[in-house]
């Protein structure tokens, strides 16, 4: 196989949960841009009929299926929805997830499990559900959106459920890649430093001279920087890598 080869996702179909805005729309559009075939898992389908539209514009099969990663039981149904229709899951990218900005003294306890419900059952229950059929078949790919924030103490703003809730998936990552690596499955996760979407404003003066100031490249990444990284892991080009973090974050994380 040529090196380039190697990147190539031509005749996979990939899963990608939260994929309606932000991060995940523009890991869905790099998969597509790869060869894959993409299902939009989010929690409605009607918010994504533009996106759909511009993924089959790149040659591949796009759908969109509807269901709350918080709730197993939709994700089960889903998981049932799209291997009727497309007959087999290769990669799914786990990348649903909310924060809260709030001290630890001040988060209530709906706050704390809402966050956790989304940032880590929400990649259990879809890393379970999907997990059972591609050990079933004997291949697949797992790869979970973890975060920096898994790594440090974010600041200024406080956010103790969110990088407690990413340190969680990072752990999960690592026991579900040992488990599942005799039956050909493989677990990693890609943890983004900060980048500018609706959930991260780089940009905010509040935020900019900490998030921004203290990285090495003086800048936060845009989210289709993300694209080659998220193709790179969901192809054959990372075919021993299994357990691993791959951090990816402008050096924040080397001060």
């Amino acid at each position: 196989m040529a090196v380039l080869d190697a990147f190539s996702l031509q005749g996979k179909v990939s899963v990608v949960t939260g994929a309606a805005r932000g991060i995940g729309h523009a890991l869905a559009t790099a998969l597509a841009e790869a060869g894959s075939d993409v299902v939009l898992l989010v929690r409605n389908p009607a918010a994504v009929v533009d996106q759909l539209a511009d993924l089959q514009k790149l040659g591949v099969r796009a759908f969109a299926v509807g269901a709350d990663v918080t709730d197993a039981a939709q994700v089960e149904q889903a998981v049932g929805q799209i291997y009727a229709e497309l007959g087999t899951v290769d990669v799914l990218i786990n990348n649903a997830g909310i924060c809260v900005h709030r001290p630890a003294l001040e988060v209530s306890a709906e706050e704390w499990n809402a966050v956790m419900d989304v940032n880590v059952n929400g990649v259990w229950h879809c890393a379970q559900a999907f997990g059972r059929r591609m050990v079933e078949q004997g291949s697949g790919n797992i790869i979970n959106i973890g975060s920096i924030s898994a790594l440090i103490v974010n600041r200024p703003q406080w956010q103790p459920g969110y990088n407690a809730s990413k340190a969680a998936v990072h752990q999960l990552t690592k026991s579900l890649a040992a488990e599942w690596a005799p039956h050909g499955v493989r677990v990693n996760a890609l943890a983004p430093g900060y980048v500018k979407t609706e959930m991260a404003p780089a940009d905010d003066p509040k935020f900019k001279p900490y998030w921004i100031g203290d990285a090495p490249m003086q800048r936060a990444a845009e989210p289709a920087e993300l694209g080659p990284t998220i193709v790179y892991l969901a192809s054959d080009a990372s075919s021993f890598m299994t357990g691993s973090i791959l951090v990816f974050d402008g050096g924040y994380t080397a001060f």
